[in-house]
């Protein structure tokens, strides 16, 4: 693991964050790994947050398949908990903030409440995803494709630049620990690059042993950053399956 791409896991270790957070360094910038799975840029008083799928419960139940209603309400307490821990001057939602394209109907008065509570007095950036390419001008802030500050690139869906931060792929990996197999949401990082795990309560999550972060990172000396009970756990790629 090269210095770069270091994570730091001691709680207790200088420029970790509190809650078990810990520095995770992409083209040489610090961030904040949050274990919530957002992530924050202190110099630039900038939270990140990738993938919240709000309502994808009722776009489910509009198919036919029902699931407990509470995604939305859960993902949104996530956020003001987040958000209330660094009080950030500006939000960047990294795509697929709306599970699909008629998602931000569905939000009931209180979500709308509640989402533009989080925005007031903050800069609030929508970047474009693959589920919600067009959102609506209602929903406060400004919708973009990517944004680019100093030598990272935000954006949704991962090229393998670098300087890149993305989300889309909902990174989750498995690992052996005390005799059993445990799965859980993961940031991955080679210290050039970073995919974001998902933030929606509902999100699903693809392992990172999968050809697509192959292709992003082009070796398997990544590290998968694991969100744990307590704290991030830094893990080579290749212990993962």
């Amino acid at each position: 693991m090269t210095a770069r791409a270091q994570i730091l896991d001691d709680e207790s270790a200088a420029g970790c964050a509190t809650a078990g957070g810990a520095t995770l360094v992409v083209a040489g910038v610090s961030l904040v790994a949050d274990l919530s799975g957002a992530l924050f840029w202190e110099e630039q008083s900038l939270l990140v947050v990738s993938d919240l799928h709000l309502e994808k419960g009722s776009g489910f139940a509009m198919r036919g398949v029902l699931l407990p209603p509470f995604d939305t309400v859960a993902t949104l307490g996530r956020l003001a908990a987040v958000i209330a821990r660094h009080d950030p001057r500006r939000v960047i939602a990294l795509g697929d903030s709306f599970h699909d394209r008629r998602a931000h109907d569905r939000l009931s008065a209180a979500d709308r409440e509640a989402l533009s509570s989080l925005q007031a007095r903050r800069d609030w950036i929508w970047i474009s995803g693959n589920h919600d390419p067009a959102l609506p001008s209602d929903l406060g802030g400004v919708v973009a494709a990517e944004v680019a500050i100093g030598p990272i690139a935000f954006r949704h869906e991962p090229s393998g630049a670098s300087g890149e931060i993305a989300g889309h792929l909902h990174p989750k990996a498995r690992v052996s620990t005390r005799g059993r197999s445990v799965q859980r949401r993961c940031f991955v990082s080679d210290g050039e690059r970073a995919v974001m795990p998902a933030f929606g309560a509902y999100a699903g999550g693809l392992s990172i042993r999968d050809a697509a972060f192959a292709k992003i990172f082009g070796t398997p000396g990544f590290m998968a950053h694991v969100l744990g009970d307590h704290r991030l756990h830094a893990i080579a790629a290749s212990r993962c399956y």
